[in-house]
């Protein structure tokens, strides 16, 4: 987990050289998904979320490991990591974007901010461009960040056996909660 942390900050630190004040991070942001097929619901939770956001470029990376989210069911848990997400091949998944409506962002002054975010989502192997909405609430001098999105299984060649097909949906909803904090505290 450290390496994860470590390298996460490289990368963002290596996309800019802005002041440190506008750099934010978070290593325990949280995504929930949630799968409502007609015969079962599936839902799981990651609280160990690596984030860092740019205020001043609108650089925004994200990374996940897989292994990290926790089901209901002990068995659910387990075909999610060896059958359909094969965590052991591939542990993490990535994001890489920008925020790209920044000017209409103030991120000084207290408010919710509709956002725009453009990027590459990689989760099992497969990288896909994405165009999402989600929104910065800046409140007490802290910026939270949230989105609703959905991805499509098929997009990342996740395979589901026939035999479970009506138990999980075509398209996973997935929420996102950061609250990062600035890099100079």
């Amino acid at each position: 987990m450290k390496k994860l942390i470590v390298m996460l900050m490289i990368t963002f630190l290596a996309l800019g050289t802005q002041m440190q004040a506008q750099k934010y991070i978070t290593k325990n942001g949280q995504i929930h998904f949630y799968s409502d097929a007609p015969t079962e619901k599936i839902e799981a939770f990651n609280n160990h979320v690596n984030s860092a956001l740019d205020i001043s470029s609108g650089d925004f990376i994200f990374r996940v490991l897989m292994k990290s989210f926790q089901f209901e069911k002990a068995l659910m848990q387990e075909h999610f990591n060896e059958n359909y997400i094969e965590s052991h091949k591939f542990p993490n998944a990535t994001f890489m974007g920008k925020v790209t409506n920044l000017n209409e962002i103030d991120f000084s002054t207290p408010g919710s901010y509709q956002a725009q975010i453009e990027g590459e989502l990689s989760i099992h192997g497969v990288t896909q461009k994405i165009s999402e909405q989600g929104t910065f609430e800046v409140k007490d001098g802290k910026i939270q960040g949230k989105s609703t999105f959905y991805v499509a299984v098929a997009d990342y060649d996740i395979k589901i056996p026939q035999a479970v097909i009506t138990n999980i949906s075509e398209k996973i909803e997935v929420n996102v909660d950061i609250l990062p904090e600035a890099l100079n505290k």
